[in-house]
């Protein structure tokens, strides 16, 4: 996996943050459309490092191990990371967070992928999160399992990592970002006119840098 790492502030007591790339799009990326630069100056975080994750790691299954070898490269003496994840790369967090919830602090999610249309569809014909009840035994899915792990969320346990999430309500997949602002607060979720491209990833992450949490640190 490449990393595109910026150590500029490598002695700050920030947590490490770690960006996921959306599929068909680049670690490099995050750079060009100054997501490094802006969490630069909200301030928040130590040592910053986008990881290169690849269509290839969700098809073989393999995401989170090798997340988990380039994500430990990154950590400073174990220390907790925060995850932001567009899209695919929101789906990589959440594999991650979900395998690994010792190491992680908190997640930023820009439309994130939680699962196709059809299991998405099914979750909020049920009612949603609450009221649906995920298959078991062989009919469980990748996607059920996360669902199921989503379904349990709970914001202020510590067993948990923070989450905040940003989308477009313009977006394709917007129903199912709905159903996930459903678990959060309402303080955590961003929504802004646009829908899934950089322009409005831009827009939100610059707003969820700006949320209450952050700015009473």
């Amino acid at each position: 996996m490449e990393v595109i790492r910026d150590w500029s502030l490598s002695d700050s007591a920030g947590f490490p943050l770690i960006l996921l790339p959306a599929a068909y799009t680049h670690a490099r990326d995050f750079a060009s459309h100054g997501f490094i630069a802006a969490a630069r100056t909200a301030g928040h975080f130590g040592d910053i490092a986008a990881i290169e994750t690849g269509m290839d790691t969700y098809l073989d299954g393999s995401i989170v191990r090798r997340l988990h070898e380039a994500i430990g490269n990154v950590r400073a003496d174990g220390a907790r990371v925060w995850l932001a994840g567009i899209s695919l790369g929101g789906l990589g967090a959440l594999l991650y967070a979900r395998t690994h919830p010792e190491a992680v602090a908190g997640i930023m999610l820009l439309s994130p992928f939680i699962g196709t249309r059809g299991t998405v569809a099914q979750v909020i014909a049920a009612g949603g999160f609450d009221a649906w009840q995920p298959p078991q035994g062989e009919a469980a899915t990748g996607e059920h399992r996360l669902l199921q792990w989503l379904k349990a969320y709970r914001p202020g346990n510590p067993a948990w990592p923070d989450m905040y999430l940003g989308y477009g309500s313009d977006d394709r997949f917007a129903a199912s970002y709905r159903l996930l602002a459903g678990l959060l607060p309402a303080g955590r979720v961003v929504t802004e006119a646009g829908g899934h491209d950089w322009e409005t990833w831009t827009v939100l992450w610059d707003r969820l840098l700006h949320t209450a949490f952050f700015r009473t640190g």
